[in-house]
């Protein structure tokens, strides 16, 4: 195993993160493979953190295994911190999330909080989103009608097979985009009917990023 494998980019940038859980607040957790090794290092680090309100029922699984509490978003009306991953991030700090399916559950958890610290690895750092296929998620009977839209984009909404949200809804993979205005194409999306949540995050962009690579874990603030 080398200084640049995966995982253990993943585990130096999940134990750097711990530098901004705030003792004796309520953290806002995200979901996906990096957020699990920040969960595995929240649990052993010992740090006081009154609860934690999770993005998605995997990560709700993961935490109360490792003792921590988890409560409703409903059940607080702010978060100090929230930590989570992406799929993309451009230079800007706006994101393409939902990889794992949980990107509107992800999005509400990021509303509430002040900060959004976005935790990845370098491969994940890219010019121009778009690369990685943008996740939609839809409610079923606007799947074909939505495709239509998006071809009309130039592009191709693939339905994620297998796939059902903790939502219950759809999720639609789309390829081909160049997201050069991140902002103005997640209003757009968010108007389509049949759209439940798009999976661009720039109204609610990082704040900074903790980012592993050959380097060592390097901060960017936007």
């Amino acid at each position: 195993m080398t200084l640049t494998d995966p995982q253990t980019l993943k585990r130096q940038v999940a134990q750097a993160a711990l530098a901004f859980v705030e003792p004796g607040q309520v953290l806002g957790v995200g979901t996906g493979s990096t957020v699990d090794c920040f969960i595995d290092a929240l649990a052993a680090s010992g740090l006081d953190v009154a609860a934690c309100v999770s993005s998605s029922e995997r990560s709700t699984q993961r935490l109360r295994a490792a003792g921590l509490r988890v409560v409703e978003a409903g059940e607080v009306e702010r978060l100090a911190v929230y930590i989570d991953g992406a799929d993309e991030i451009d230079p800007r700090g706006h994101m393409i999330k939902g990889g794992g399916a949980a990107l509107t559950r992800e999005k509400i958890v990021a509303d509430l909080a002040e900060r959004f610290v976005c935790i990845a690895d370098a491969s994940k750092c890219v010019p121009v989103l778009g690369r990685f296929p943008l996740p939609v998620e839809v409610i079923p009977m606007a799947v074909p009608q939505l495709q239509r839209r998006f071809a009309r984009l130039g592009a191709e909404a693939r339905l994620r097979e297998g796939c059902r949200t903790d939502n219950g809804q759809l999720i639609l993979d789309v390829h081909g985009l160049s997201i050069s205005d991140p902002l103005a194409l997640e209003v757009e999306l968010n108007q389509w009917p049949g759209v439940v949540c798009v999976g661009i995050f720039a109204r609610h962009r990082a704040a900074l990023a903790l980012i592993a690579g050959a380097q060592g874990v390097q901060r960017f603030d936007y």
